[in-house]
């Protein structure tokens, strides 16, 4: 298994970006901007994976980044706030799974759990 990244929600990039790079010394990476669907990616890297980030340039395999997602158009993410994502890369997912689901990972729901309403946004 390898970390690929962290995926963090922001309302701002401008803030965003000043705290990550100038306060916390991260390095921008690559930036995608897609017009049609309305969002920028921005891949930020430590300092000291920039090697790393330039052979993902040569080998196709990202270094370990913070991904910083923006919406242009905003959104009302409620108690959601800022969903993200971890990623990880797994040379077998099914074997992974079937591994997570032995340890008990995947267990099927039960009470309270099961009569409880969904009270977040998704």
């Amino acid at each position: 298994m390898r970390y690929l990244h962290t995926m963090l929600r922001v309302r701002n990039l401008d803030q965003a970006l000043d705290f990550y790079c100038n306060k916390l010394g991260l390095k921008e990476a690559r930036r995608r901007v897609d017009e049609k669907n309305r969002y920028t990616l921005v891949f930020l890297a430590a300092p000291e994976d920039e090697e790393l980030v330039e052979e993902s340039k040569r080998t196709g395999r990202d270094a370990p980044l913070v991904e910083l997602t923006y919406n242009w158009d905003g959104e009302d993410n409620g108690e959601a706030r800022y969903f993200g994502h971890l990623a990880y890369e797994v040379d077998d997912i099914y074997g992974l799974c079937e591994k997570l689901m032995k340890a008990g990972v995947a267990l099927p729901p039960k009470e309270p759990w099961v009569s409880m309403p969904n009270t977040g946004k998704w």
